[in-house]
């Protein structure tokens, strides 16, 4: 199972801890285009990808659908900042291909920090992913050229960015779609 070898790789929970913790979760399909959550909700649980692609976003001020992040499978998704300060999410997360969730409710990730300090050090460990991934953005809007940009997510990803449809692609590298295809032609698959 590709959730356990995920939560194995923290070397922070015994094999009884992680067929509990697996327990917990409720399998969720999620259908291209539908949402796993939606600007003004309030983010209540947290998933794994076990399959699909999703991609966060937001309309800016003049109407405009900006994708800043994408979530590939065999990693955690949530709206982070509305999870732990229960605010009201600014972000959308929306399924661009058919997709399989693990999903965990909040009361249990609370519960199981409460009773545990391993699953207080796995929480510190990926808000320390997410604010380098964050930091890691940032870098490369300040410094890389959309080439660049593209080439890493091609590199890191590479079979799942042809499943990302290039109107996306173009919004998350900040460049026009027109733009997107001088550079695919570049560099190839």
């Amino acid at each position: 199972m590709v959730a356990r070898d995920y939560f194995q790789s923290f070397n922070l929970f015994s094999e009884e801890e992680i067929d509990a913790f697996l327990q917990l979760f409720e399998i969720r399909r999620v259908n291209k285009n539908e949402y796993f959550i939606q600007e003004g909700e309030r983010c209540k649980e947290v998933a794994f990808i076990a399959s699909g692609i999703f991609r966060s976003f937001y309309i800016s001020d003049d109407g405009k659908d900006m994708t800043y992040c994408f979530r590939f499978p065999n990693t955690m998704m949530a709206a982070y900042s509305s999870f732990i300060s229960d605010c009201l999410s600014r972000e959308n997360m929306q399924a661009i291909t058919d997709a399989e969730l693990l999903v965990l409710k909040k009361e249990a990730v609370d519960k199981m920090v409460q009773d545990n300090l391993n699953w207080t050090k796995f929480l510190k460990t990926i808000a320390e992913q997410e604010y380098l991934e964050l930091e890691n953005r940032f870098f490369q809007l300040q410094r890389d050229t959309a080439a660049q940009r593209y080439a890493t997510l091609l590199n890191n990803h590479p079979d799942y960015v042809k499943n990302i449809p290039l109107q996306y692609l173009a919004s998350y590298l900040g460049i026009t779609q027109r733009h997107l295809s001088r550079i695919r032609k570049e560099i190839s698959f």
